[in-house]
């Protein structure tokens, strides 16, 4: 049987953690299926055409790795797309904290479902999407923190 996991985020944007993160749970399972999620308490920075579109220019040469994008709960579209694991990063206690209550109501939605918590590579630990966001903001380039080039793409 195929082990597949979802990795769920806003991802706005997705940065050089989150690939980390793919990246390492390819070693752990056969398919990883990058779900963009849309959060009802977030207005996005970046549209979510965009970020779905410059994720898989990121991973186009990872055949085990695909990007769709959601609006459900995350349990129900692991469900929905036959994967048994959520993979998670953690940067830090306050992460775990967050993450760890997300991880039991996931099961309380979804029985089967798993969540694996990876630690995030010490050298990615101090990015975070929100960062990026406020660096981007302010004419910052912020590519070296990213998967790929953001160059001219604009804030929604």
């Amino acid at each position: 049987m195929k082990r597949i996991a979802l990795f769920p985020g806003s991802f706005d944007p997705f940065t050089r953690g989150h690939e980390d993160i793919v990246l390492r749970g390819l070693q752990l399972f056969d398919e990883v299926i990058i779900g963009i999620g849309r959060n009802a308490r977030k207005e996005r920075y970046f549209s979510l055409e965009q970020i779905t579109e410059l994720v898989e220019g990121a991973f186009r040469y990872q055949p085990a790795v695909s990007v769709i994008t959601y609006d459900d709960l995350t349990a129900n579209v692991a469900r929905n797309i036959g994967a048994k694991f959520l993979l998670r990063g953690l940067r830090n206690t306050t992460d775990f904290e967050y993450e760890n209550g997300i991880s039991q109501v996931n099961r309380y939605v979804y029985e089967d479902v798993e969540t694996v918590f990876l630690i995030t590579s010490p050298h990615l630990a101090p990015i975070s999407s929100s960062i990026i966001r406020d660096l981007h903001r302010y004419g910052q380039d912020v590519d070296e923190f990213l998967p790929y080039q953001l160059g001219k793409v604009e804030k929604i």
